[in-house]
């Protein structure tokens, strides 16, 4: 069996390609039915968001199953023809597959490097997978083990804890002023969406109230209600901005509207507390001569770009260490996916050595005819602790030299040395094997699907996703 992804994302493919592909969720559970009618796809998982829809699939032929997969995303969209599709797409086998899943579930190959949104997508997909039986096996263990890495690369590194855009750095530079932010009042002069989104994360992380004033004084009760805040008329937000922690300001005006004097009133009136202004219009809005008075914080698009870069270059930094303990993650899953190629073999050789020794059982019993059921059990116990004994070697050397290079090897010596694949009893072991697989997954399903219902979603958010 082979994992293999095909799939496109923000840097392959516009955003008008990756919007025909979208399945919705109404829709996924006949999607992921139609990926399996595939002879070729064993199992399969859709992963979409807003910046990429990939398929991730267990097939038995890496090529037959790039053909599936490819097949089965033009088919997403009538519109769509392969021609307009392969260009931008990617494919991936192996261990490249592993690496990408790792990367994308740690955020490592989001537009926004760090983001939390993709962790809880991939648990999504995952779900969805589940939900429908489309994954077995070998999906169910790599998902698991890429929320696992995600959840190692967060707790192990500081990849995610500053700020990446500029409207969630002012809240980073409010913290810096007030520390906590419960309580605080904050004075949105203006409409612009920058300051808009700069507003919402500051609520997020717990501004009590909302001031909001424009020139239109409809759109200024508009925007109140939006944020749950109070408009105030356009000509007398100055008088009011002593009731404001934070004022932030996004209009079109071309000249200043906040003076120095203006705020050294303000402060004046709250009794020297800080007050915090930002200014994120071009050209400014708020005098720099602000920056001269006591207790009052000015930072304007510059400054926040600034700030931004630099927690660009802190998760560039830090990133470097997430790419190594997802590469060494890998190794973990490449070690458990080889101990697969063993199993058929050593399912194999348990039976060929349990029919063996039931054979010989029943000619020895049959001689027995006088003894006791007691004896009976004895001797059986004895034949099975000998097969036992003798087999235990080779089935330690076979898990152990399947992850070596030679594994494939050493595994057809086995079968050919025991005589393992002799017609027709070895499709009943290929059936026995597929069958105790089958068993143990039903359960590790359910009890898997229980699991990612329960790991923690992340409390934050940012402009851009996975």
């Amino acid at each position: 069996m082979h994992i293999i992804t095909v799939g496109l994302s923000h840097k392959t493919a516009p955003v008008e390609l990756r919007e025909l592909l979208a399945v919705p969720d109404s829709r996924m559970g006949e999607a992921l039915k139609r990926l399996m009618t595939y002879s070729s796809v064993k199992e399969g998982m859709l992963l979409q968001t807003c910046n990429r829809v990939e398929v991730y699939a267990v097939v038995d032929q890496v090529e037959s199953g790039f053909s599936a997969v490819q097949e089965f995303l033009v088919d997403s969209h009538l519109s769509l023809s392969a021609e307009q599709l392969l260009p931008h797409l990617y494919w991936y086998s192996g261990d490249r597959t592993i690496a990408h899943l790792f990367r994308v579930t740690a955020s490592l190959d989001s537009m926004v490097v760090g983001e939390p949104q993709i962790l809880g997508q991939v648990k999504d997909a995952f779900r969805s997978a589940l939900t429908h039986n489309t994954s077995g096996v070998i999906l169910n263990k790599l998902v698991q083990k890429a929320i696992s890495v995600a959840k190692r690369v967060r707790s192990e590194t500081r990849i995610a804890e500053n700020a990446v855009s500029v409207s969630y750095a002012a809240v980073e530079l409010a913290k810096k002023v007030f520390g906590d932010l419960s309580a605080r009042t904050v004075m949105l002069v203006g409409a612009g969406e920058m300051a808009k989104l700069a507003a919402k994360h500051l609520i997020n992380h717990g501004v009590r109230q909302v001031l909001l004033t424009t020139r239109d004084p409809v759109r200024a009760r508009t925007m109140a209600n939006r944020f749950q805040g109070s408009p105030i008329p356009f000509e007398e937000f100055r008088s009011e901005m002593a009731k404001a922690d934070i004022v932030i300001c996004s209009t079109g005006a071309s000249h200043y509207l906040i003076s120095a004097e203006d705020v050294q009133r303000a402060v004046r009136e709250r009794m020297n507390r800080p007050i915090f202004l930002i200014d994120v219009s071009v050209p400014r809005n708020i005098d720099p001569a602000v920056r001269e008075v006591d207790n009052a914080f000015l930072f304007d698009i510059d400054d926040l770009e600034m700030h931004v870069e630099q927690n660009r270059e802190e998760r560039r930094a830090e990133s470097v260490k997430a790419e190594a303990i997802a590469q060494e993650e890998v190794a973990v899953i490449q070690k458990w996916l080889q101990t697969l190629v063993a199993t058929p073999t050593i399912v194999a050789l348990r039976k060929r050595a349990e029919d063996i020794k039931q054979a010989e059982l029943d000619k020895a019993l049959g001689r027995l005819s006088t003894l006791s059921d007691q004896d009976r059990e004895t001797i059986e116990g004895l034949a099975s602790s000998i097969v036992n004994k003798l087999i235990h070697g080779s089935v330690v050397t076979l898990k152990s030299v399947a992850q070596s290079s030679n594994g494939a090897i050493y595994i057809d010596a086995a079968r050919r040395f025991y005589d393992l694949d002799s017609g027709e009893e070895a499709s009943e072991e290929d059936d026995q094997l597929s069958s105790s697989i089958v068993a143990s997954e039903t359960v590790k399903s359910a009890s898997d699907q229980k699991n990612v219902q329960h790991v923690d979603e992340p409390k934050f958010s940012h402009e851009a996703k996975g």
